[in-house]
Order: C-alpha cells, then structure tokens, then sequence
C-alpha cells in the first residue's frame, strides 16, 4: 500500500510520524513523509522516502510567538501572531497540493494539514484519516487543548466547539485559496469539519490513554492508540563530553525549551544556571531554537539529543510541555517541571500536575531563577519521591504499548 503522511509545524510535529512511518515500512508498506525540508536527515534515517514541502511558513510564525511571549502578550504582538497563523495556514496550501501523490492509496494527516489535506485527498478520490497528537474533538471530559486542565463538566464541550470555531477561522483564508486552486465550488471551515466527523472520518491520537483516556462522549472513529515514539537512526551514537559529563556526578536534571522562545536566551540562560546553582544540581541544557549556551563545571550545553536516551538518566526534566516532550518525560519515568509558553503546553503542563508526576506548573511569565529553583528541590528532594513513584508507575503503563502496531493493524482492517 502507498501511505503518505503530510504534517507540518515544528519538529515536535514530525518527530513521532518517523515512528509512525518506520513501522508502517516495516509491515511491507510505501511511506512517504512529506514535511519541510529541514527535517530530511531525521527522515532519511528512518528508511522512509520524502516529500519536502516547497516552503516553510511556520519560520515567520514561531518569530511572531517569540514576539508576543517575550512582550508578555501585549495586544499588538497578539494581532500579529493571529496574522502569523493565518499566513501560516495558507502558506500550506500550494505545498499540499502539489505533495499530494495521486497515486496514494492512502494519506494520513496531521492536525495542521488536516483541513487542507483531507480536501486535497477528496479531489484525488484518496481514502484519508487524520493522526493527530493532541485531541480536537469537544468532549464534556476535559477543555479544549488550548487551556489549562480542567474538571468534567459540559462546559467543556462549549469551550471546545468555540476554540474549534477559532481554529476554522484561521483557515479561512486558506480554504478560499485551496477551492479556487482546485477549482471546486467552495465549502466552509465549519462545514468541511462536519463533514469530517459526520462521515465518522477516522482519527487516531498519538498519545496514551494511561495520560489522557478516550472520552466516552467522543463519537465512533476516534481512537487513543498510545504514544507513536521518534525513530532513532542505527548509526547515532551519544556524543562522547555527554557520556563522560553524565558519569562524572550525579544523574544532571534536563532543562530545554525545544522551539519555544520565552525569553531572549542570555536572560533564559541566566534564569538555568543560577537555579540549578540554588537548588545544588547538575543540568544538562538543550541549546533548542533559543540558542541557549550556557557554561561552568556542573553545567553541559548540548545539541539536539534523543530524549529517549537522555532522560532516563536525568534526575528531573524541565521542558516546555509540549506533547512530545511530555510524553517523553513520563515514558522515561522521570519527574517534571512544565513551564508553558502558548497553544497546547499549559493543558499538557496542568495534565502533568493532576497526573502527580510535578508539583505544579511554572508558567513562563512567572518563570525566575528562585521559583524555579524551588521547584526542582521539590522534585529532586525527599518531597519528590511521591512524583518519582507516580512516574515510574506511568513509565511501567506505557512501555506496554503498542501506538504505532494499532494504528498499523487498524489501517489494515479499515482499508481491507
């Protein structure tokens, strides 16, 4: 079977799909990843053909995100981030078009590409499901995935069809641009999404139902199939100063943004250093699109490394809460600190929280040296071996899952 899979965003966004797509390889299908260009030698590793996307517009917004979170969100750097994602959305258009491989039998798309590709795949008359990481549909179970946890309660299911509306409102631009490029009579945001659930249009959630079980108000067709984990490449081997900082003392906590910019790096680097100097803690620093540097002889920078070979020997890690991440932290049964910036990060952070795996999140405009020294003693010290004990019983749960084998043996059933 020919299977691409379109996602687009950060590399938080494409990271699990080499997973996803190395196992889809290995039951004997096509796969073709098709992502921006910059993420081809993650791709390449896996062994799975690519298609890259001629542009990358999520460059100009993650500078526009930058902006508002270090302006604290005043209400013109808010105007410009909306504007930001709307060219964003629209950008996607000409590059799925021209990606989509007539010939597919099957096209599996990501939350972003979702409202492109699924039309796009309809034109071509190709069967398409959606893989998302992080779950869309109302539910009263929980808020939408743009806000911090909450208790159930049908409120919630108010609030996830209003942020939905938001969401289709950003792609309006780019719906109007897809129809006319494909010269079909146009169809609304809203309508195309009910279309999809309508048709009971699958949807598989790469995530853990141990971390967030399927809602039993979610309609037929979507599906909580457990974490889909990054590929990592045979030939990668740990970068000799990492093995040697890691046996030179005790097990170091991980601190790293990953594309977030919360602050300007000199000022987050400070804010690292002096924590862990306070909390009396080695830590090994991911630079991420931050550039964060920062030096001394309890502190390691480092480049972009497996988090599944790196936090298991962390003592705590601290991250920004994206879904990948997090998922990464309790899969390595370590405990965390969430410090949030935007969109999906204060859910997964409060989510994190209710699971007792860290003593609370640490919202990026709170962050400073003192809290967030006060917070890795919670989690390092005595005080933290309930957080380590409810990570560890987590990490025992998911490592019996099988994300990527559902998906795979539910693709062979639906399409026969």
């Amino acid at each position: 079977m020919r299977i691409q899979i379109i996602t687009a965003g950060t590399y938080g966004s494409v990271a699990p799909y080499t997973g996803l797509g190395h196992r889809l390889l290995a039951e004997g299908h096509h796969v073709e990843l098709v992502t921006h260009a910059r993420y081809a030698e993650s791709v390449a590793c896996c062994g799975l053909a690519m298609r890259p996307l001629p542009a990358d517009p999520f460059e100009h917004l993650l500078s526009a995100h930058a902006r508002v979170t270090q302006a604290r969100s005043s209400p013109r750097s808010l105007y410009e981030m909306g504007r930001a994602s709307q060219r964003a959305a629209t950008g996607l258009v000409d590059g799925i078009i021209e990606a989509v491989d007539d010939k597919a039998d099957l096209i599996l798309l990501s939350t972003l590409a979702a409202p492109i590709g699924s039309v796009v795949a309809e034109y071509h008359r190709i069967p398409s499901a959606g893989v998302f990481l992080q779950p869309e549909e109302p539910t009263t179970a929980f808020p939408p995935c743009v806000m911090r946890w909450r208790p159930e309660s049908r409120g919630n299911r108010v609030l996830g069809r209003a942020v939905n509306a938001g969401f289709d409102a950003l792609y309006a631009a780019a719906n109007r641009r897809l129809h006319a490029r494909l010269g079909l009579h146009r169809r609304g945001t809203a309508q195309l999404r009910r279309r999809r659930g309508g048709s009971q249009w699958p949807v598989w959630h790469g995530f853990s139902p141990a971390v967030v079980p399927r809602p039993q108000d979610w309609r037929p067709g979507l599906y909580v199939t457990g974490y889909w984990w990054p590929h990592q490449c045979a030939s990668w081997t740990p970068p000799t100063e990492v093995t040697d900082f890691l046996e030179a003392g005790p097990a170091p906590v991980f601190v790293g943004f990953g594309s977030m910019m919360p602050r300007p790096a000199e000022e987050l680097g400070d804010i690292t250093v002096r924590a862990l100097r306070r909390a009396g803690l080695r830590g090994v620093v991911q630079a991420g699109w931050a550039g964060l540097s920062v030096a001394g002889d309890e502190v390691l920078t480092v480049d972009s490394l497996p988090h599944s070979w790196l936090f298991p020997r962390t003592a705590a890690v601290v991250h920004h809460a994206g879904a990948g991440t997090t998922g990464a932290g309790l899969r390595a049964g370590v405990p965390a600190v969430p410090v949030p910036v935007l969109t999906d990060q204060p859910w997964w952070a409060s989510r994190l929280v209710r699971l007792g795996v860290s003593p609370g999140a640490l919202p990026h405009a709170m962050l400073s040296a003192e809290r967030l020294a006060a917070a890795l003693r919670r989690v390092t010290g005595t005080p933290g071996s309930a957080y380590r004990r409810r990570a560890k019983e987590l990490a025992t749960h998911i490592a019996h899952e099988d994300g990527s084998g559902q998906v795979t043996r539910a693709i062979a059933s639906w399409l026969g």
